[in-house]
């Protein structure tokens, strides 16, 4: 009976430092990062260009437009939404500071106005439909991600990021799901969808 427990405690042992190892490597893949790739172009949508950033954390310098606009940290996914809206639309947000998860304002009611990004809102589970163009909002990690929608079909959206880590793809699909009249985005913590009027 004790060699018993003996083993299984070795082999739950065993297991665990599996999962933590598994954990590692997946939560600190950017430990791979190819340095003399950082700041070239690894995508582009709609004539806006994805840079690649090497390990998240990483950070350039600030990128400011022409005009002083706070377009955000290189290569960050933030500094990409604020360039695509601000190339794509000549939109400024007039809070140009926040990290990704302070794009999305929980307390602002579905499809109503967020005044510090100026941008229409909506939950993740809304009336209204994600659209091509649309900055998605996660709460992937302590700062949060934020991508641009490149395409919505009836069961699914595609995302377009910038510094997903340095092996994931800058294009991500996610199923949508229209349930009880709401457009639901699967995936981890979806927080929502921002839209210019």
């Amino acid at each position: 009976m004790l060699f018993r427990l003996k083993n299984s405690l070795y082999l739950l042992t065993v297991l665990l430092m599996l999962e933590v190892a598994s954990f590692y490597h997946y939560a600190y893949a950017d430990l791979n990062v190819n340095e003399s790739k950082i700041g070239t172009v690894v995508d582009e949508f709609n004539g806006v260009k994805v840079y690649y950033n090497g390990n998240i954390n990483h950070v350039s310098s600030r990128n400011v437009a022409k005009d002083g606009y706070n377009l955000g940290l290189k290569y960050q996914c933030v500094e990409f939404i604020k360039r695509y809206y601000y190339e794509r639309f000549n939109h400024k947000m007039p809070d140009s500071y926040g990290h990704a998860k302070d794009f999305f304002d929980d307390s602002i009611p579905d499809g109503k106005m967020n005044t510090r990004r100026n941008l229409l809102q909506f939950h993740n589970g809304s009336t209204t439909k994600p659209k091509v163009d649309d900055i998605i909002v996660l709460g992937w990690s302590q700062y949060g991600h934020v991508a641009i929608i490149s395409k919505v079909s009836d069961n699914e959206i595609e995302i377009v990021q910038q510094n997903p880590g340095p092996n994931a793809s800058s294009r991500v699909t996610f199923p949508l799901i229209y349930k009880d009249g709401l457009w639901k985005i699967e995936g981890y913590r979806v927080f929502g969808y921002l839209r210019k009027r």
